[in-house]
């Protein structure tokens, strides 16, 4: 593989921070953008380009653009089911991003562009049932998205398409289903199910608790797909003749109960279950359909959510304890 000079857009999240890492291993040049202070990204690599940018704005856009040969946008201002629900102005205020990035690497001959779309795109009325039919790429029409969060992922993936056909620019679209593991949100509001799951199981086993909230009754359908699957599966479709959105995501459903048993099983303990009915809780039921990434990858995401759930509880418990020596020194 040549080296190229590549643009992580959200490099200091979760995601991009591990994409940097593997495209530094492959032996690029990363220049890796964040709004966050470098202090607050996830990970830190030494040996790139790591720059502090508001990529909302078309002039940041322009510079992180300049010279680079392929860009990987994953910039988003989101976070799990609590925030998008609470925040959808927010969410949808990411379509700058896009905009502008899009613009951008047409404005500086870049070659290659990928977005990070999600699964929230898909129409509301195919998930109203936990025992859900997986979600098929065609389901996202007739639209009908998460409001918000989901309204402003399906426009940009719009505009990727026509970036695609007017301007030449080669784009990929990928369909994100709730990606999980090490070195990402754990607490603060934007985390999502199975790292709040850990942190609560942590948090009571620390304290002495003797029961845990659920958002929910429990009984709503989900896939998770480790982070590992997920860079896979970037490149891989980076690197595809796949023009339109496609699915990227684990197949292997579970309830959100069923994860709160998984996790208590790793920490081997049990509590009492409050299951909390007014708080967000997202659609009942979601899974991803993978028949196209097989057939055009002949791949799928496959670790298994057992293991992936063991290593991201044993990144969480030690990020808790040393948080919690910090605030007692």
């Amino acid at each position: 593989m040549s080296e190229k000079t590549i643009l992580v857009a959200g490099g200091g999240g979760f995601i991009g921070g591990h994409l940097v890492a593997r495209l530094l291993q492959d032996g690029h040049k990363i220049r890796s953008v964040d709004i966050k202070p470098i202090s607050d990204w996830y990970q830190v690599h030494d040996g790139i380009e790591n720059v502090v940018a508001d990529l909302k704005d078309h002039t940041a856009c322009q510079a992180a653009c300049q010279g680079v040969d392929d860009v990987y946008n994953l910039a988003a201002d989101m976070g799990g089911m609590g925030f998008i629900e609470n925040n959808k102005a927010l969410c949808m205020l990411s379509v700058l991003i896009n905009t502008h990035l899009l613009q951008a690497a047409v404005d500086n001959s870049a070659k290659r562009f990928f977005y990070a779309s999600s699964a929230c795109v898909y129409n509301a009325d195919k998930q109203v049932d936990e025992d859900v039919v997986a979600l098929k790429e065609e389901d996202a029409y007739p639209a009908m998205p998460e409001d918000g969060y989901g309204w402003e992922k399906l426009f940009s993936e719009r505009m990727c398409r026509h970036f695609r056909e007017d301007y030449g620019l080669r784009t990929r679209v990928a369909r994100f289903h709730n990606v999980y593991g090490p070195d990402g949100t754990w607490d603060g509001g934007r985390e999502k199910a199975p790292a709040a799951i850990c942190r609560k199981i942590i948090n009571a086993v620390e304290t002495g608790e003797t029961e845990i909230e659920i958002w929910g009754d429990g009984k709503q359908t989900r896939s998770f797909m480790y982070i590992d699957d997920c860079i896979h599966g970037i490149l891989a479709i980076m690197d595809s003749d796949i023009l339109e959105p496609i699915n990227l995501g684990s197949d292997e459903l579970t309830t959100i109960n069923g994860l709160v048993d998984m996790v208590e099983e790793i920490a081997g303990v049990k509590f009492q279950h409050n299951h909390n009915l007014s708080a967000p809780k997202g659609v009942n039921g979601r899974n991803s359909d993978n028949s196209l990434i097989q057939k055009h990858l002949d791949w799928a995401p496959g670790i298994r959510l057992r293991d992936g759930m063991q290593k991201t509880y044993d990144w969480i418990r030690g990020e808790y304890l040393k948080k919690k020596e910090k605030q007692t020194a």
